[in-house]
């Protein structure tokens, strides 16, 4: 079914419900609003197949704007909402956009971007009171437009970019046929089956919206004539009061999201009711097999992790009993081929680490990049990579980490993340990162930066403590020569770390052994 089926048949039923202030969008307000967008989307010239915008926090809107591309045959590009200017501009000029949508907490920054956005014709600002030029009333704007479907609906579809952690964000652009709106991409087909959705479900969203996991989710909740909860940002003490408070049944999260839920009090945690919920989902990330363990113990066999991309080459997934049998596994895949091969493109062993390749499950191209586009490609085109490394066990893959983030020290290659999970669990640490820095003798040394618990940050011979914690449980090799220490890592809400930005300040001067 599609909003406008619910619309009719269970109008009142809500839609969207915000956390912070419970304001409530019920299917009907969703299914009449998205048609004044996509009304307001035709009446401005985009056609079918055309670009637009959307650079928000999280609001009781940005579900709305998605939802008008989505039944107007358009591509809408969720953008990261913590982006400069700069960053910005360059998404829109990318994307080809011709609309952006944004609010008046974001307006400032959207307005210095578009002096470099000549294609973009007028700027939608919600919460804005009046129009001033380009710059048009969401609200006062969209009341002039029909809550009627317009003539030619036809299916639309995100087009999203990478987080851009190891370089430039790239733009995944999926082919879209020219099918009506309630015809969904036959990925969100599998999602649906996968992630175990179901008609009566209430699905709390604690991450930003902009993002292609939360991005997948909240759509197909819709889609299911399901309930979103969406949390304007994630507060672990409000995401577990939320649970009871709403009767959540689904949720997606992060590994850092789960390390902070079990750094809160053990009173707080066993107060919590968890009897509605069924389905926890979780990925983005490597999630250490300690944490994993403790909310398997705390929550039971109800989480299920899963392996992808936002660009959609392949999907492995695993529940919480596999997980049991194969600890620290990210699933088995069911969702395209996979190879592991070395570095001269020869498949590796069982049990041997490598860069994973996929035989591509779903077409996608990098958004006017064929260079990147041909750079994830094999050379015959039947292949596609991320630059993930990982290994088969038992049929099960593992991850080690980024091909772009391993450290090469003394001829020995070494992959931060297994160091980064072991210091992410000590109960001092709220957040850490590790890579390689210069060494005149090795090439390079394994270096860590932490973000220390706030009531531990005055606390003396911490770094010794953390060394030696580290020489305990791994080997000398993966252990860091030195321990940084900041106020905050440069890690966005989806769970991903900015370190090539973290790791770039400590290599001025010197050429990095990943860099060509």
């Amino acid at each position: 079914m599609y909003v406008g089926d619910y619309a009719r048949s269970n109008p009142e039923r809500p839609a969207i419900i915000m956390a912070n202030s419970g304001e409530v969008v019920s299917y009907r307000a969703f299914d009449q609003q998205t048609n004044q967008l996509a009304h307001f989307l035709r009446d401005n010239g985009l056609q079918r197949l055309d670009h637009y915008a959307i650079f928000m926090e999280n609001n009781s809107d940005y579900l709305l704007c998605c939802g008008a591309g989505e039944r107007s045959g358009l591509y809408f590009t969720c953008v990261n909402s913590y982006l400069k200017p700069d960053e910005l501009a360059y998404i829109i000029n990318n994307s080809e956009s011709k609309v952006l949508i944004t609010s008046l907490e974001k307006l400032a920054v959207a307005e210095h971007a578009l002096k470099h956005c000549p294609a973009v014709s007028c700027c939608l600002v919600v919460g804005m009171r009046s129009s001033s030029g380009k710059y048009l009333s969401y609200e006062q704007t969209l009341a002039g437009y029909p809550t009627t479907p317009i003539a030619d609906e036809y299916l639309g579809t995100p087009m999203l970019y990478s987080s851009g952690t190891t370089g430039q964000p790239k733009g995944v652009l999926r082919p879209l046929d020219a099918v009506s709106p309630s015809q969904p991409l036959s990925l969100a087909t599998f999602l649906t089956e996968i992630w175990l959705y179901r008609p009566d479900m209430v699905y709390l969203s604690p991450a930003p919206l902009y993002h292609s996991a939360p991005q997948m989710a909240v759509g197909l909740t819709i889609r299911q004539g399901g309930t979103c909860v969406i949390m304007e940002r994630f507060d672990p003490q409000q995401y577990l009061s939320l649970i009871g408070k709403y009767g959540i049944t689904h949720t997606q999260l992060v590994p850092t999201m789960f390390s902070r839920l079990l750094k809160l009090s053990e009173g707080l945690k066993k107060s919590t009711d968890l009897s509605s919920l069924k389905v926890v989902m979780h990925a983005a990330a490597p999630c250490p097999v300690p944490v994993k363990q403790a909310m398997i113990d705390w929550w039971g066999p109800i989480i299920h992790e899963y392996y992808g991309a936002t660009e959609g080459l392949g999907f492995a997934t695993l529940d919480s009993h596999e997980w049991l049998q194969n600890r620290g596994s990210v699933g088995k895949v069911v969702l395209g081929k996979l190879h592991i091969l070395d570095a001269n493109g020869d498949a590796n062993p069982a049990g041997k680490a490598g860069e994973i390749w996929f035989e591509t499950a779903n077409p996608f191209s990098y958004f006017n990049n064929p260079e990147k586009t041909r750079e994830a490609m094999s050379d015959d085109g039947a292949m596609s990579t991320v630059g993930d490394i990982g290994y088969l066990s038992n049929g099960y893959l593992y991850l080690t980490d980024r091909s772009s983030f391993m450290i090469i020290s003394g001829g020995v290659n070494i992959y931060p993340q297994e160091t980064e999970n072991l210091l992410i669990v000590h109960a001092k640490v709220c957040d850490a990162a590790v890579f390689g820095v210069p060494n005149e003798d090795l090439g390079e040394e394994v270096k860590a930066v932490v973000q220390v618990m706030p009531e531990f940050s005055e606390e003396a011979g911490l770094e010794s403590e953390l060394m030696a914690y580290c020489y305990q449980h791994l080997s000398r090799h993966k252990c860091p020569r030195s321990i940084d220490f900041v106020d905050q890592l440069p890690r966005l809400p989806t769970g991903k770390l900015y370190k090539k930005t973290l790791k770039d300040s400590y290599w001025i001067g010197h050429r990095s052994s990943s860099e060509p």
